[in-house]
């Protein structure tokens, strides 16, 4: 193996292994995997047309290597979020009047959200329908791999684009085990084909207008839309409400048989303009009591298969 040239990734704060893992492999992203050959906790992800190796030093800090594209630190910069101040985001939350997430801030410290791209955002939470992180990753590499172009000569696939989906029939997208989710990634495409520039125009749209124009989409409902939005366009004050969520909100916070719609609205109401900050530290919480992560805190609970934002 060739001897990687790493270096500090700029911006990142120190970490331990189980906050770096939660952040890549934990239902933000789905295209980054363990890589033990680059010593223990380290991942290599893709994206766009991007493939990189992540990994803590000695020290806890956060450094990176090319997987063989021509990725520089302005590309890692922009995926990592690191033009957001996420310890200033945090500090704003209200967890000095709320014990809870008092708890959950310090438990993983550093904690962040990533800035995906938009359209590949999309794209994964179109598939994550009743679905585990495992399975996401599944169908997206199948995705990749067959209707995907080869980041370098040998290398693996990017995801395919919408362009190249909308051309796609329905049924070799269930071919990469999309079940019926394949019926909306086609509606999603021809919708997006017949809209030139839709999706950069949302993107850059306020948050309720952007999240009112995702509903639009063949399978996209308020969570999805939230997703996409928290992770794909950095709107920090969505709220995406899955499983994890309904139970941390009635088992905490007093919200039992509330329905998501009340939970979303209780959370920006609660949480305030880092709403989403806040639920990715109440998700992480919640599934770390289930399936405890190296450095989790201690009194977890057995471990149980992770299941996706649902």
């Amino acid at each position: 193996m060739a001897t990687l040239a790493w270096a500090p990734l700029h911006g990142l704060p120190h970490l331990t292994p189980a906050v770096l893992a939660e952040i890549l492999d934990r239902g933000q992203a789905f295209r980054w995997n363990p890589a033990p050959a680059f010593g223990p906790g380290a991942f290599t992800g893709l994206w766009s047309g991007h493939a990189v190796h992540v990994r803590l030093d000695a020290a806890g800090r956060p450094e990176w290597a090319t997987a063989g594209t021509a990725t520089g630190p302005k590309d890692l910069a922009t995926y990592f979020g690191t033009g957001t101040d996420f310890a200033a985001a945090t500090d704003s939350l209200p967890w000095r009047s709320d014990s809870h997430l008092a708890r959950c801030v310090a438990a993983f410290p550093g904690l962040r959200l990533l800035r995906q791209p938009f359209g590949e955002t999309l794209l994964a939470f179109l598939c994550s329908a009743t679905k585990q992180i495992v399975q996401i990753k599944q169908m997206l590499e199948l995705l990749a791999a067959r209707l995907g172009r080869p980041l370098y000569p040998g290398g693996p696939h990017a995801l395919p684009d919408w362009t190249a989906l909308a051309a796609t029939p329905e049924a070799e997208l269930r071919a990469c085990l999309l079940g019926f989710r394949a019926r909306h990634v086609v509606g999603t495409a021809r919708y997006l084909a017949e809209r030139p520039g839709w999706l950069e125009e949302t993107e850059a749209l306020p948050y309720p207008a952007a999240h009112a124009r995702l509903l639009e989409l063949p399978g996209v409902g308020a969570k999805v839309a939230d997703c996409v939005l928290l992770f794909g366009a950095g709107r920090l004050e969505a709220f995406p409400v899955d499983t994890w969520i309904l139970q941390a909100l009635a088992r905490h916070y007093g919200l039992d048989g509330w329905s998501p719609a009340q939970v979303a609205h209780f959370g920006r109401a609660h949480f305030g303009s880092h709403a989403g900050l806040a639920q990715q530290y109440l998700f992480a919480w919640e599934r770390g009591q289930r399936r405890p992560l190296s450095g989790a805190p201690a009194g977890s609970a057995p471990p149980r298969s992770p299941q996706a934002r649902r």
